[in-house]
């Protein structure tokens, strides 16, 4: 925007991700004294690298603020068991194979009942509040079994927090994490033994809504990533 409009500009975007995870819908907010008279969508996609696209340009009230004003964002972390060199960069690749995915359901369902996450994220003592309000989780497998699909939605997560909690929900499937242990984590902040976050690659920031606004993605990963209609989804 700086070098288009020529003066400086300062981007609020909705909020940060690790390297390596993907976006299918993200919103940032600037403010601009003067309106500009050329096409801005053309010129911000003309000068932006080719992994990075502008679909929409809104005018919003002042006091609109893109990371503050969201009330719920939505993400997929996408699974694949087999090596496929097409889904290295865009899924997250985890050889495991007969996962009891009976009790990944079981402790996934756990999630929206707690809410302070302090023992699934990374440094909670630089949070101001480990409180987070999960409104949805659950699972989905493609019709092979050897993909599968987590989505979840909250108000806001912590550092890595997601990741954190997909890889001891693989650990629940894998048999060397209990439930119960699992659980514990949650009623009573206890650290996990192990805390090895998901591989990146495979997370999406896929919806971000606002009390004044709430878009459909304009962008799809499912001809990537997915590389199934959304029908071949099924919950687990």
């Amino acid at each position: 925007m700086q070098k288009i409009l020529k003066t400086p500009v300062a981007i609020v975007g909705c909020g940060r991700t690790d390297a390596q995870v993907h976006a299918s819908q993200f919103f940032f907010h600037l403010d601009v004294n003067q309106p500009w008279e050329f096409d801005m969508l053309f010129r911000l996609n003309k000068v932006l690298p080719p992994d990075i696209a502008v679909f929409d340009i809104i005018p919003m009230q002042e006091l609109a603020h893109a990371r503050f004003d969201a009330v719920k964002r939505s993400y997929d972390y996408f699974i694949h068991t087999y090596k496929d060199p097409f889904l290295s960069q865009i899924s997250a690749l985890y050889l495991l194979r007969n996962l009891h995915l009976d009790k990944i359901k079981t402790a996934t369902a756990l999630l929206p009942l707690y809410s302070d996450y302090r023992s699934l994220c990374i440094a909670p003592a630089e949070q101001n509040s480990t409180i987070c309000h999960v409104t949805a989780a659950h699972w989905l497998t493609d019709a092979n079994g050897d993909r599968l699909r987590f989505q979840i939605s909250a108000n806001r997560y912590l550092s890595r927090m997601i990741r954190i909690i997909v890889g001891q929900l693989l650990r629940i499937g894998a048999g060397t994490l209990s439930i119960d242990e699992f659980e514990s984590y949650l009623a009573t902040e206890k650290t996990p033994k192990h805390f090895a976050p998901a591989h990146p690659q495979g997370l999406y920031l896929s919806k971000v809504d606002y009390p004044y606004l709430n878009l459909a993605p304009r962008s799809s990963f499912s001809a990537a990533a997915q590389l199934h209609t959304s029908d071949s989804w099924q919950p687990i």
